[in-house]
């Protein structure tokens, strides 16, 4: 039997499931890191904390599937997007990986986005004006630690890292080389002039080269740590958002994906670029002829576990002594306030926020608030300013692409009724929930079998995915959330002239 493992690197938290060429799962594991954020708007992770988790799920999800470790024939790979590591001569890291998390180049990138340069990057690149994106960040440290800035012999994300440790090979795949901001659109080669202004040398950065790329190979302690074969293959994969979606739909450009987990990303795939003249929506080339435009949000399930711990501390403790689960009791609690809260609006911006605002300093409120508003109001509110939030990424992508025929939902926020139910309100459209939780994974295991010519496109990926629910929208509750949702859009306007100033108020 022959087998592959798609591995997932996540921000805080590194997957590993194993497949069979059929697409069954027959094992999985998981491994966990901390995020460093020693200074207000730092979000660090250590390289070789990472390393150690990706050498143990993989270790572990071999255990777990009981199988031969000479069986597994490939190893693919999905990552989090925007992470920076400065290596010396040797590739040992410098310094801790700066995540897409990391808000510190904000000032640099306000800057640039006033004079200019930002759109200007933008059109190179197809990446938001955020300091989220490497090229921000190279400027930062520029500026901020140039000691360190001057002694980095090579520029890499952790996907680079991590498969330059196993293979000894340092290479760099296209999807992922777009978040960078250093990658032109339309050469998918590095951008002279990108790299100019963010004061480093091509031969400082990984050769770029296609998802399907293989190396062949594995250094023989890593694969005894393992339990692999030394001639395992290594698939170089592609972003987490990239193949999150190709998961879900494949290549079908009539579908709308959306993933809301503790972040949250809107995204559909296009056989062309395409770029908002207003900068509002991310645009990365997957395969060839093929490209991935939407946005990732900061703020998806990770609000919902502010407003437990806030507003509902007590109810955890009842939740345990009823032994049932909390996300299932609050979300209960949260049915009992009508639909739109009774008119309390909530902006889910706790911190800072990309897609739709692409603004660091974005602070999040209540809006409305009255003397009748109970907590459940507040709860209510806070899922539904989350969907909100969501659906305006996804009214800016309509602008410019068709609209979606379907709409397919994953992530735990989906795992409650409640969720689905407002998606399908907001949306005013069904709303597909799929049986698969870990669509990366199962993509990048797809992308293997490309890769070693077992598949000839993704048209058979949806053989592997069943719906587990739908939710249809209801008609009272659609117009309510039509009167809401307009002014809700407008606070954000009005809101946004004030967030620099509160942010700065708030770091002193």
């Amino acid at each position: 039997m022959s087998y592959i493992i798609g591995i997932d690197v996540g921000t805080t938290n590194t997957k590993a499931i194993l497949y069979n060429l059929t697409g069954k799962a027959l094992g999985q594991a998981s491994a966990s890191y901390p995020m460093y954020q020693d200074s207000p708007d730092m979000a660090e992770e250590d390289a070789e904390e990472i390393f150690q988790a990706s050498l143990k799920v993989i270790n572990q999800v071999i255990i777990n599937a009981q199988v031969a470790g000479n069986e597994v024939i490939a190893l693919s790979w999905s990552a989090q997007q925007h992470s920076l590591l400065a290596l010396d001569t040797d590739y040992h890291p410098l310094m801790r990986v700066m995540t897409w998390a990391d808000n510190r180049a904000a000032a640099i990138t306000q800057e640039l986005k006033e004079t200019g340069v930002g759109l200007k990057i933008y059109q190179r690149t197809g990446l938001p004006i955020h300091p989220m994106g490497p090229i921000y960040k190279l400027l930062w440290l520029q500026k901020q630690q140039a000691q360190l800035f001057q002694k980095a012999a090579y520029w890499v994300g952790i996907k680079e890292y991590l498969i330059w440790r196993y293979t000894g090979k340092l290479q760099e795949e296209q999807s992922m080389a777009a978040s960078t901001g250093l990658m032109n659109l339309q050469t998918l080669t590095w951008d002279p002039k990108l790299l100019a202004i963010a004061g480093v040398k091509e031969e400082q950065l990984p050769p770029l080269v296609p998802i399907t790329t293989k190396i062949t190979g594995l250094r023989s302690k890593y694969a005894q740590a393992t339990g692999l074969s030394t001639n395992v293959t290594t698939v170089m994969g592609a972003t987490d958002g990239a193949l999150s979606t190709l998961g879900l739909s494949g290549l079908q450009t009539d579908t709308l994906t959306i993933n809301i987990g503790t972040s949250a990303a809107v995204w559909t795939v296009s056989p062309q670029p395409i770029l908002d003249q207003k900068a509002r929506l991310f645009c990365y080339p997957i395969l060839r002829g093929q490209y991935l435009i939407g946005g990732p949000l900061n703020n998806g399930g990770i609000i919902f576990d502010w407003a437990k711990n806030a507003l509902f501390k007590d109810q955890q403790t009842t939740a345990q002594l009823l032994k049932i689960n909390d996300f299932d009791l609050l979300n209960k609690i949260a049915a009992t306030s009508p639909v739109g809260a009774q008119g309390l609006l909530f902006h889910p911006y706790l911190g800072g926020e990309r897609a739709p605002l692409w603004n660091a300093d974005a602070r999040g409120s209540f809006y409305g608030l009255n003397r009748h508003h109970t907590r459940a109001d507040m709860l209510r509110a806070v899922l539904e300013g989350i969907v909100f939030n969501i659906y305006t990424v996804a009214t800016t992508l309509k602008q410019i692409v068709p609209a979606p025929q379907q709409i397919l939902v994953t992530g735990g926020f989906v795992q409650s009724t409640l969720g689905g139910q407002i998606l399908a309100d907001v949306f005013n459209q069904k709303i597909s929930i799929p049986q698969i939780h870990e669509s990366g994974c199962l993509a990048a295991m797809f992308l293997a079998k490309i890769a070693l010519g077992l598949e000839t496109d993704w048209s058979h990926i949806q053989n592997n995915i069943n719906l587990q629910q739908t939710f249809i929208p209801n008609y009272e509750a659609v117009q309510r959330y039509q009167e809401l949702f307009p002014i809700y859009f407008r606070l954000n306007k009005h809101l946004s002239n004030e967030y620099q100033a509160i942010t700065k108020y708030q770091r002193k």
